[in-house]
């Protein structure tokens, strides 16, 4: 078997020239680069190059060998540079977009032990409710959270979580008003509603049986924190992604309601430019939110 290295040596050799050249490149004596040649031949037992004092000329065999022994050399530089991007430690600045619950709910919690992570990454977060574009706007990732699939583009998507869409009340609230034990029962309730547009929950169960019911309107909220508020306060029944609601349920000041039904799911993606999206310090960003979402 022929020792690798002398690809390198053959095939910078073709492309020079020369052996003298080949030598120059690769800070090596013109006789050594000969001379790992001639063992390279020796080991396939077949004379790849003419040479004289005068010409240096590829044989038919060496003009077929030298295909793939410069394509040998290709991926195994880009087998290196690749190894090399991934243990280079990430840094610059990475600008993320994100919507407001998006932000509070999953980057909140995330985002400060990414910067300890990666102390030479400088982030940029950006809260909006507004839709941006990330390449006119200059972004390099966008965090969105959306019930339908988001349209095809020349960005690329990462989804790295969904979230059930549950409805939620106090420990309080039900025991003096009662659990309602089926979705026509919600009529019966106090509702937490997101907008006058919206007073009716399309529920699920889990055999995909669909219900529309419609809870008495007691109060109107267009953002998440103020109806998990008013939730946990025990002013009605909400319906809200269960991520958000997880922390206060698990400290016992929210029950799920029904829980063998859902108003659906809602799910958070990861979008970049494709160009952007292979430079190390976005895949790294990219990767520590989609590990984090995951083992959440």
């Amino acid at each position: 078997m022929y020792n690798l290295n002398d690809l390198i040596f053959f095939v910078q050799a073709v492309d020079l020239g020369s052996f003298a050249a080949a030598g120059r490149r690769l800070g090596q004596p013109k006789s050594t680069v000969s001379k790992r040649v001639a063992e390279l031949e020796a080991a396939l037992g077949a004379r790849l190059i003419h040479r004289t004092s005068r010409s240096f000329v590829l044989t038919d065999t060496g003009r077929d060998f030298y295909d793939h022994a410069r394509a040998a050399v290709i991926e195994a530089e880009a087998a290196e540079t690749v190894v090399r991007e991934r243990m280079a430690e990430p840094s610059g600045t990475v600008r993320i977009t994100a919507s407001v619950p998006t932000a509070q709910f999953h980057l909140a919690d995330q985002l400060h032990a990414l910067a300890r992570r990666f102390p030479k990454l400088e982030i940029h977060l950006h809260v909006t409710d507004r839709f941006v574009d990330l390449v006119q706007e200059g972004f390099d990732i966008a965090v969105r959270s959306h019930f339908a699939p988001l349209p095809d583009s020349d960005l690329m998507q990462r989804q790295i979580g969904t979230d059930r869409i549950v409805l939620i009340a106090s420990p309080f609230y039900l025991e003096e008003r009662g659990t309602p034990s089926t979705p026509e029962a919600l009529s019966e309730h106090d509702g937490l509603i997101i907008a006058s547009s919206a007073r009716t929950w399309r529920l699920t169960s889990q055999d995909e049986i669909s219900v529309a019911v419609a809870p008495r309107p007691r109060f109107f909220a267009d953002e998440s924190v103020v109806l998990l508020k008013s939730a946990i306060a025990g002013l009605g029944i909400a319906c809200l992604p269960e991520s958000i609601a997880a922390p206060a349920i698990t400290e016992g000041a929210l029950n799920i309601v029904l829980p063998s039904w859902t108003a659906g799911n809602i799910a958070t993606t990861i979008l970049t430019p494709h160009r952007r999206s292979q430079l190390p310090s976005i895949r790294a960003v990219i990767d520590f939110l989609a590990e984090n979402r995951a083992s959440k």
